[in-house]
């Protein structure tokens, strides 16, 4: 019962951090952000880096969440689910970081 509580919580952090990224409020927690030095992250466009930001919170949330569940519910199926979503995170964040760097160039 307790690890379903944590899983709970972080499912819920990830999502709060998911809605001020998409809100483009607070810390950018992307690499493209945390890596660039002082004049390029004033000269950066930011909101592409938080769309995918958030979106990537969002899934990160959405796969804490399924997890909660299945710890709750011993169902055993659930987990096929949550590698899919962890597949859909990666292939995301991998593909929508070459896009954003192509359209820079």
């Amino acid at each position: 019962m307790k690890e379903t509580v944590i899983l709970f919580i972080v499912s819920m952090v990830a999502f709060v951090l998911s809605f001020f990224s998409f809100k483009e409020k607070g810390f950018l927690f992307n690499n493209a952000y945390i890596y660039a030095s002082k004049k390029e992250r004033n000269s950066m466009d930011k909101k592409p880096h938080y769309r995918q930001s958030a979106i990537v919170f969002f899934l990160i949330s959405i796969i804490f969440l399924l997890s909660a569940i299945e710890v709750l519910l011993d169902s055993g199926w659930i987990y096929y689910i949550v590698s899919a979503v962890i597949a859909v995170t990666i292939i995301y964040a991998i593909v929508s970081s070459i896009l954003i760097e192509t359209k820079k160039k």
